[in-house]
């Protein structure tokens, strides 16, 4: 399979529908058959569905390396624009089942963590390393922004923490929302509508 840089396929998938949908001249056709052919044989495939949950709408996507995204209480159009664009996507509901599943037992109080491969390869190392160290908050306790600084090493780096959590792709299932401010305030939370949707997960696992 013929290698491509990434920067090359970010732009083609970037142009692909408007391309696909221009005035048809000969040398436009050609670039737009180029451009599906690579779609078709070559884009990573990421497959979604959704549900409804106490938080509005959910959403979830998968690709080959596991949950990708994650997200609630937006339109479906939002969550969608927000996947990779270099990506297909394909609206599956029977490959991420298992996904909703252990998120209904969450929601109905029979769940408090999650057995699901993730993949958050697309951020930085520095975001990585702060959602690994929050994925191990159990349900119940809230660490501060500080505390997970602190646990990486780097205690004067509470606001950059509160950052790489902001860039959470999968939240719930990484409890970004179970980290506070050091002053007992809620800090931020960008999941589906924000400190409501945050508080209302803290109270459900008995935090708050």
């Amino acid at each position: 399979m013929t290698k491509h840089d990434p920067k090359d396929q970010l732009a083609i998938a970037k142009h692909l529908r408007s391309a696909l949908s221009a005035p048809a001249d000969t040398a436009l056709a050609h670039s737009r058959a180029r451009v599906g052919k690579w779609f078709a044989e070559e884009a990573p495939l990421i497959q979604w569905g959704e549900m409804s949950s106490p938080l509005g709408p959910l959403f979830a996507a998968v690709n080959r390396r596991g949950l990708c995204a994650l997200d609630f209480g937006r339109r479906e159009s939002d969550f969608l624009n927000g996947l990779d664009p270099r990506a297909r996507l394909e609206k599956n509901p029977k490959a991420v089942q298992h996904v909703m599943a252990q998120l209904r037992e969450y929601f109905a109080g029979g769940r408090s963590t999650f057995n699901l491969p993730v993949d958050i390869s697309q951020l930085t190392p520095f975001q990585r390393r702060v959602l690994e160290v929050t994925s191990h908050i159990v349900a119940g306790q809230v660490w501060t922004y500080h505390r997970v600084a602190e646990r990486l090493g780097r205690p004067h780096s509470s606001r950059p923490v509160g950052q790489a959590l902001a860039s959470n792709p999968v939240p719930i299932v990484i409890p970004c929302h179970r980290v506070i401010a050091s002053n007992g305030s809620l800090g931020g939370y960008s999941g589906g509508s924000g400190l409501k949707a945050k508080r209302w997960l803290l109270r459900l696992e008995g935090a708050l």
